[in-house]
């Protein structure tokens, strides 16, 4: 049994995934240039007996700021209630901050260094908490609020304690700018991330109404062709009864036509079953390459159908479209390509995407072989997974009809593919021959890839 890969941990999430841990991890890294960029230079420029303790401040607050961050984006995902008490402490200590800040720039001891320090650490310290907290609201006009409101406190307060016009119009023009920009990343960051989850919620919803359209398709048939006849079963039989009670020959013909048409029917419903569960090779690989396009999915269609016998286009097709149908819905693919090709006697068909979502080996057997071994990929899941899946098993039961064999793993010298084999031999005297091998450049029913 393959191990996982512990180095692999990127290549198993899922693009909303990864769309989420990149954003996590920007703002985790957001305490740090905190620290580096506003706690650090006050080692260096302030007095030994008070760089320690500013020091202290601007890490806790920057500590505080990740952890913010980090619980409002669980609210933005719906994981996590509102953080509004930890918005409330983060708001009153970047408050308290500040206005030590401030007091140091008038009061504290004197030099250029004090001030150089004080203002960075008044404008650092306000505009990363401002930045954090406008997170934990969704109105962009609430988060303008947010900046703007305290741009304008922090020219309020400088004022009362002895900064100039200048520096203090200095200090709020720093706080809107430095404020403004991080909540503009953070509000961009959080809408991109809400919008990749909700166009990964809308491919899968529409995976879901294509399995509902044709449920209904088929019931609808199914109706079409049981509602008229059962009618008529119905009608024919309560006018035998009638003549039966009479004692009328002709109860014994209106049973017959009441046989007559049960067995129609049971014709008729067969083959609406046969046209359901049959699919057509041609229109199978059309049809892939037209809804992979449309999820965005860049689709290489290889090969032709033609002259193949249908059976073996209805087992192919099938293939087709399981492999397509587990690309939508469980790969994370961004590339998918599949390859008819007949000769020797046999016709191959190899569906293969690039959206593998974990390592490990996958490879089945034939129709009647062991089992797919635990890959996991766009397909793994539903067609491959474990040798188990019902997908798998249903593939092998088809073309075992056709004596044809399956085989699905991931392959790639990085893993980094999952492919799908379907092998199955031509009949003598078919219409594709021994020697029927198909260009590699061609394409299914002249729709260029």
């Amino acid at each position: 049994m393959d191990r996982p890969r512990p180095l692999n941990w990127w290549g198993r999430k899922s693009t909303p995934a990864k769309v989420e841990t990149y954003t996590r991890w920007s703002f985790h890294l957001f305490p740090v240039v905190e620290i580096t960029a506003i706690g650090l230079p006050v080692l260096g420029q302030v007095g030994a007996g008070l760089a320690p303790w500013l020091f202290m401040l601007v890490c806790v607050h920057a500590v505080l700021c990740g952890v913010t961050a980090s619980r409002a984006l669980d609210w933005v995902r719906r994981t996590r209630e509102q953080p509004l008490r930890l918005s409330a402490a983060l708001g009153a200590v970047t408050t308290a901050i500040g206005v030590a800040a401030l007091v140091l720039a008038t009061h504290g001891p004197g030099g250029e260094d004090t001030e150089t320090v004080a203002g960075s650490l008044f404008a650092g310290v306000v505009s990363f908490g401002v930045g954090t907290l406008t997170l934990g609201l969704r109105s962009r006009l609430r988060m303008l609020s947010l900046v703007a409101g305290l741009a304008v406190g922090a020219v309020a307060v400088a004022l009362p304690l002895g900064l100039s016009v200048t520096a203090a119009l200095g200090s709020g023009l720093a706080v809107l700018f430095g404020a403004g920009f991080i909540a503009l990343t953070c509000s961009f960051s959080v809408w991109l991330l809400t919008a990749v989850y909700e166009l990964d919620e809308a491919r899968e919803t529409r995976a879901r109404l294509a399995v509902a359209e044709e449920r209904l398709r088929f019931g609808r048939d199914l109706h079409d062709v049981m509602g008229r006849n059962l009618a008529v079963i119905a009608l024919k039989s309560e006018l035998a009864v009638q003549l039966a009670r009479r004692e009328r020959p002709e109860a014994v013909d209106q049973m017959i036509e009441v046989q007559r048409i049960a067995r129609e029917s049971q014709r008729e419903v067969r083959d609406v079953v046969r046209g359901y569960r049959e699919a057509d090779l041609g229109a199978e690989l059309l049809g892939a390459r037209s809804v992979l396009t449309a999820a965005g999915i860049s689709c290489e269609v290889t090969g032709e159908a033609v002259g193949l016998p249908g059976e073996v286009q209805s087992a192919l097709g099938w293939v087709v479209r399981e492999a397509t149908t587990n690309v939508l819905r469980h790969g994370d693919a961004g590339w998918c390509g599949v390859e008819v090709r007949v000769g020797e006697g046999r016709v191959v068909l190899t569906v293969e995407n690039d959206g593998v979502a974990g390592g490990g080996r996958a490879g089945g057997e034939g129709a009647g072989g062991e089992g797919s071994g635990g890959g996991s990929g766009s397909g793994a899941r539903a067609v491959a997974g474990g040798g188990a899946g019902s997908g798998l098993v249903g593939l092998r039961e088809r073309l075992s009809a056709v004596d044809g064999r399956l085989e699905a793993g991931v392959v790639g010298v990085g893993e980094d593919r999952f492919r799908v084999v379907a092998t199955v031999p031509l009949p003598a005297g078919s219409g594709a021959g021994a020697g029927a091998v198909f260009d590699a450049g061609s394409v299914v029913s002249g729709v260029t890839s």
